[in-house]
């Protein structure tokens, strides 16, 4: 009996191609072991069903050809098969070696460089600050320093869709501030769950080399037990921490003092009538995180990079969503209900809330912003905007910027 075809791999993008003289399925890889990007032809879409780790080339290919009536019709696994396989998109020994070797680059880079300059945000420093400028300016600066002020909330998504939250929540940030540490939580889009990605790496970005705090990171990897991951190969392609850290290189200087830290879905706690912390590794990291935070006091400053619901065709429904309008109205309710307890500090109450009917809003910020209630635990929060963004013509995503005393 043949080998059964390799499995496509889980955690591609997959979506419609956005190119108006190729039509067909967009494929690409998020955790960038591939730099291909495919568009497979209509035609050969419905191939792909046939990747799934069960049934043999020789299966499929005779289903084609008996199916179709054309023999040339198994050639076309057999391309389909060869194009896959060497852009790294299934799971076989090609995609082994080439995973093996681009987390072994990661581990020995000297420092994490720059993964979203030229696509999310300008390459050029001259062009970035003035970039930043027009997202931070315009708004009536902090009068007075915030007293007690433990931390913001910012988003993740693109600065171009969010720049009215981020502005709202780093304008809270005042001068004074510029010697604290930032201890950066971001949400960990292809982590392992209930996990923390660690990484004593520098973040660079086209404003220069931020500073890790190599003493607290170093605490956290030794005391912080099975729940961490060392050098995470997902911080090399991760936006959601390079984003912040360049908003605090804007007000601070290129090598502002951070502890990124990358945070994976509570899967356990979602699925389930647990909270995140019955999962012991992730009860030991947040106890350990909880310590710091109470003997570090005033020295660190928290910034959660978190994005909210994620509506729309891209994310699977079956609706094409349009932003503050039908299902969006009653998502924004729903948003702001949740985005209460997080203001109370109930972060019992928000997982709740979070984790009923597996959480339909899809909110990818869930297990920063509980990690950050159950570790700082802030006495209030503040809404300071709250805005949903069509990332595309059916899809949307909702953020807020939020601040904590």
């Amino acid at each position: 009996m043949s080998a059964p075809l390799p499995s496509l791999r889980r955690g591609l993008d997959l979506m419609p191609s956005p190119v108006e003289d190729r039509p067909g399925l967009l494929i690409r890889d998020p955790f960038r072991y591939s730099e291909t990007v495919l568009i497979i032809p209509p035609p050969l879409v419905s191939l792909l069903a046939h990747f799934d780790g069960e049934r043999s080339a020789a299966e499929v290919r005779e289903a084609l050809v008996r199916g179709s009536g054309e023999a040339e019709a198994g050639t076309l696994l057999d391309h389909l098969l060869h194009t896959l396989s060497t852009a790294g998109f299934l799971e076989d020994d090609l995609f082994a070696a080439m995973k093996q070797e681009r987390e072994a680059a990661f581990t020995q880079a000297p420092r994490r460089e720059a993964a979203h300059a030229g696509s999310a945000y300008p390459v050029e420093p001259g062009a970035l600050g003035e970039t930043l400028r027009g997202y931070l300016d315009g708004a009536e600066p902090e009068l007075a320093p915030r007293p007690g002020l433990k931390g913001i909330a910012a988003p993740h998504v693109s600065p171009e869709g969010g720049w009215r939250s981020y502005r709202a929540a780093y304008r809270a940030l005042g001068p004074e501030l510029a010697q604290r540490t930032f201890v950066v939580l971001g949400t960990s889009h292809y982590g392992a769950q209930d996990r923390f990605g660690l990484t004593r790496k520098n973040y660079v970005t086209p404003l220069g080399e931020s500073t890790s705090d190599q003493a607290l990171i170093e605490r956290l990897m030794d005391e912080g037990g099975p729940a961490v991951s060392r050098e995470d190969y997902c911080h090399s392609v991760e936006h959601s921490i390079e984003f912040q850290v360049v908003f605090l290189q804007h007000l601070y200087g290129p090598a502002v003092r951070v502890v990124p830290i990358l945070c994976g879905p509570f899967v356990k706690g979602l699925l389930s009538a647990e909270r995140p912390e019955d999962d012991e590794g992730v009860a030991r990291f947040l106890g350990v995180l909880a310590q710091l935070a109470a003997q570090e006091g005033d020295r660190l400053l928290w910034v959660l990079g978190v994005d909210m619901a994620h509506l729309g065709r891209r994310y699977g429904d079956g609706f094409r969503a349009r932003a503050d309008f039908g299902r969006l109205a009653r998502a924004a309710l729903q948003d702001r209900e949740r985005i209460e307890r997080i203001a109370a500090g109930d972060a019992d109450g928000f997982w709740r809330l979070v984790r009923e009917d597996a959480d339909p809003l899809r909110w990818c910020g869930a297990s920063p912003f509980y990690t950050f209630l159950k570790a700082v635990r802030p006495a209030r929060g503040e809404l300071l905007d709250y805005h949903q963004w069509n990332i595309d013509e059916a899809s949307v995503v909702t953020f807020a910027g939020l601040v904590f005393s």
